[in-house]
């Protein structure tokens, strides 16, 4: 009785055992005398909760009729002697601000949350298809299902109805054309267009889209540029974005793949924000350690592109940092996190090159097929580690020389194996 009078914000005029919990029948008392007292007889009184309006008649029948609970609504007060009799019954007695419709909706509102609880209830990890899910959400007794990520937190509701709304999703893929290194499930949406500056891959379409795909250092070069060609206004914010992209990629065009066009975007964007770039590369890289930053597994997918050559799949990752010295001292866990993902994803190798952006040089950490390390010919620091003096590109200088040691292993597949969306 208190959960219900708190519910409705309702003044109790008489209770009684109002910290007992009880599972009682709801009347509305909206018809005449004659059925009403029909309609009361039906039921047992002790599990009747009774709602009116100003009806003296029904309330009096009610109370006489010894029911649970009498909810007179629309804050009206009851005459003396329906207290009394509401007493002597043993009726209690609540009088709802609320209209009678509100109240009655309210009333369910008063049941504790232990009640719907369901602790055996039907769930779907974040990742999974919807497709392979549909059939067990659609003949489940539930009408709505948490999704949950790795552990088991959820992060959002998927109901029975979203199974027959139609989204025709459509994609763009920027910065890369292959559909490895793709959002899980491109393979199966419309892709509209590409806008690229990497090696093409195997991506077919099923109709003809837009393909721009240029030889420069920067995909933000090429974005910069469709402002600039087709003389559509670039937002301070966006070009700030486009610029801290540009002497990302290019290393503030030091690296192999920086080209003249990226120079002159580059020079277009400084004059949009107001933004030396060389005074923002200094900034951007000696902003902090990856590697120092954040937990060794995280650090190393950062930047973690999927590769498939000779029938093989293998990954390529690339941090940059400020000097080695993060690196090495996390060395060990650096290579054991880079096995662990190497065999969870079941890749042929992993490949990690860590830049250092001041002395325009690398390190090379690979776990994987012994076929392909033996292949490896530059100066091996320790097992797994190689030093690449002047390689800073991952596009241009990593993955021709990782594609060479794999066409020299001889080891290849005679069918390409399906690869894992990342």
């Amino acid at each position: 009785m208190r959960n219900l009078a708190r519910t409705l914000g309702a003044r109790a005029v008489v209770t009684t055992e109002s910290d007992q919990e009880e599972e009682l029948i709801l009347m509305i008392g909206a018809m005449n005398e004659e059925s009403f007292a029909k309609r009361l007889a039906k039921f047992p009184p002790e599990r009747l909760l009774v709602i009116v309006g100003d009806q003296r008649e029904i309330q009096q029948l009610a109370i006489r009729g010894k029911v649970r609970v009498l909810v007179v609504t629309g804050g009206l007060e009851v005459s003396a002697s329906i207290k009394e009799e509401a007493q002597r019954n043993k009726v209690n007695l609540l009088i709802s601000p609320q209209n009678t419709a509100t109240t009655a909706s309210l009333c369910r509102a008063a049941i504790t949350v232990q009640h719907m609880v369901h602790e055996q209830f039907l769930s779907f990890r974040e990742d999974e298809l919807l497709s392979e899910v549909q059939s067990m959400a659609t003949s489940s007794q539930f009408q709505a299902f948490p999704v949950l990520d790795a552990h088991k937190k959820t992060v959002g509701i998927l109901s029975k109805s979203d199974f027959l709304k139609k989204v025709r999703r459509q994609l763009i893929l920027v910065d890369h054309n292959e559909l490895s290194q793709a959002v899980q499930g491109a393979d199966q949406v419309e892709i509209l267009e590409i806008i690229d500056h990497h090696r093409l891959g195997t991506m077919t379409t099923r109709h003809p889209i837009l393909f721009r795909n240029e030889p420069v250092g920067s995909t933000s070069t090429i974005v910069a540029d469709c402002f600039f060609r087709n003389q559509v206004e670039l937002p301070k914010p966006i070009a700030g974005l486009l610029l801290a992209g540009l002497v990302s990629d290019t290393l503030n065009l030091t690296s192999p793949t920086a080209t003249e066009r990226d120079a002159q975007i580059l020079e277009k964007l400084e004059q949009i924000t107001g933004i030396n770039a060389t005074q923002f590369t200094q900034t951007l890289f000696a902003s902090g350690s990856v590697l120092a930053s954040r937990p060794v597994a995280d650090a190393i997918v950062v930047d973690c592109k999927e590769f498939q050559e000779k029938g093989r799949t293998f990954s390529a990752a690339q941090i940059e940092e400020v000097g080695f010295d993060s690196f090495w001292r996390r060395a060990d866990e650096v290579m054991a996190a880079l096995e662990n993902y190497q065999r969870q994803k079941g890749y042929y190798f992993s490949a990690l090159l860590i830049t250092d952006v001041v002395k325009q040089s690398s390190l090379l950490a690979v776990t994987g097929a012994s076929a392909l390390l033996k292949q490896i010919d530059y100066p091996n620091l320790q097992p797994g580690i190689y030093e690449l003096t002047g390689v800073v590109s991952r596009k241009k200088q990593l993955l021709p020389y990782l594609t060479d040691c794999l066409e020299k292993t001889g080891d290849r597949l005679t069918t390409i194996e399906p690869v894992t969306m990342i």
